[in-house]
């Protein structure tokens, strides 16, 4: 069998133009799996796509180091990178274990590194040197709705969750045998009480007095960018002293925050087709993810039951005009967290394409983010994302600190 070539002509040129994998496939307007043949010499392009890099390579500057290289771990479907390649950074590294998630990340990001699996499994050395360490560590061991579940089962939770709750101490492993200067970990609000605060304080003590990093704390409600009520804690490790502070971080007023008809199809009935944000907004919603009779009795009943009781479970029904539910992982379930009213029907689902601009991975004006898996695993991999526009925020309040400690004597980001 004839071996393959790494170094084909198409992929130089690729490379050259300053196109991954998906922009490439975008640009030519062959598959994916096609560029991929290309890029490995299995098969060859036609002269005029040739032709077409070589021109568009010629119009690229010569490409300038990044302005800083970060790992992603626990990735997702990219959240956090979304945010730090927005100010520059290169990703040298990705884990992530669940296999549609990678999927997703693959589609999107196109990068030429497998993505490495279980985390526990792999040795701190076998993960290049980095500047910014991003972690999303699993967030069910200390999650309200996971702690729940976990006491109602009798089952353990947050660090006694073994197969979960330990992994910090995996990002804790990679931080002590790296030294990042950076590090940005992220997880939900309820961290700060679990356990009646006993968590999050052995985290922080982990951090600061183990690694002797100064870690900074901050609740943020993804609100001000998107319409849904997310709040989840990001915590900002720096290896040197610094003068950082997210007291003077800006955040939009959540007040002239987008509404659900910044992100909603128009509802007739018909199939959603896979545009982006803005052709997106006009098309127009399947009949598969109205709710059955059937469901919406229950959920009716449900939320009955427990309003007698005095209780707050129930679905949450919406409109244009309103604001979300945090959007979860158990989406795919019911759906009842968000519901969307119709005129002459039952309420509806989201579409996955919804959700993914209700957390900021569609967005205006860009190239529409893939969702290459089945709607359930889509629902669950949504829910359990980093909304995009916090990230970037986050990752341009830092960006200047950034710069001062690896490029004091440039204007890269300028």
């Amino acid at each position: 069998m004839e071996q393959t070539s790494t170094n084909t002509e198409f992929r130089r040129l690729r490379l050259h133009a300053g196109l991954s994998i998906p922009e490439a496939a975008e640009a030519t307007g062959y598959a994916v799996r096609t560029i991929h043949r290309w890029d490995r010499g299995e098969t060859k392009p036609r002269k005029a796509t040739i032709e077409y890099l070589r021109g568009r390579a010629r119009h690229v500057a010569v490409p300038i180091s990044p302005a800083f290289r970060f790992i992603d771990l626990f990735a997702g479907i990219g959240g956090l990178r979304r945010g730090f390649d927005a100010i520059g950074g290169k990703c040298v590294f990705t884990s992530e274990w669940d296999r549609f998630c990678q999927l997703t990340y693959q589609a999107n990001f196109g990068d030429d590194e497998p993505i490495a699996g279980d985390i526990t499994e792999i040795s701190a050395h076998e993960i290049p040197a980095h500047d910014v360490l991003l972690a999303g560590f699993p967030c069910q061991p200390f999650s309200i709705a996971g702690v729940s579940k976990k006491n109602a089962l009798k089952r353990p939770h947050g660090f006694r969750c073994e197969s979960q709750g330990t992994l910090f101490f995996d990002v804790a492993r990679i931080i002590a045998h790296h030294r990042p200067p950076f590090f940005l970990l992220e997880n939900v609000k309820n961290l700060l009480n679990h356990d009646r605060g006993r968590t999050f304080r052995v985290i922080r003590e982990t951090l600061e007095d183990d690694l002797g990093y100064q870690v900074h704390a901050k609740v943020i409600n993804a609100r001000s960018w998107v319409p849904q009520h997310r709040e989840r804690i990001f915590l900002l490790g720096f290896r040197d002293r610094s003068s950082f502070s997210f007291d003077d971080m800006t955040i939009p007023d959540p007040t002239d925050g987008p509404r659900l008809s910044a992100i909603l199809h128009p509802e007739d009935g018909t199939e959603a087709p896979e545009e982006g944000y803005t052709e997106g907004a006009q098309a127009m919603v399947a009949s598969r993810y109205t709710l059955s009779e059937h469901l919406w009795g229950y959920l009716q009943a449900y939320a009955e039951k427990h309003r007698k009781r005095g209780n707050g479970f129930g679905f949450g029904l919406v409109g244009p005009d309103d604001v979300a539910r945090t959007l979860s992982a158990r989406y795919y379930k019911d759906g009842s967290e968000i519901l969307v009213r119709q005129e002459r029907d039952q309420p509806r689902r989201l579409t996955p394409r919804e959700c993914s601009r209700l957390m900021g991975f569609d967005q205006p004006d860009t190239p529409p983010f893939r969702i290459p898996v089945s709607d359930t695993q889509a629902y669950r991999q949504f829910g359990n994302a980093v909304a995009v526009p916090v990230a970037t925020a986050v990752a341009r309040h830092l960006e200047p600190s950034i710069k001062a400690v690896l490029h004091p004597q440039t204007t890269l980001f300028d």
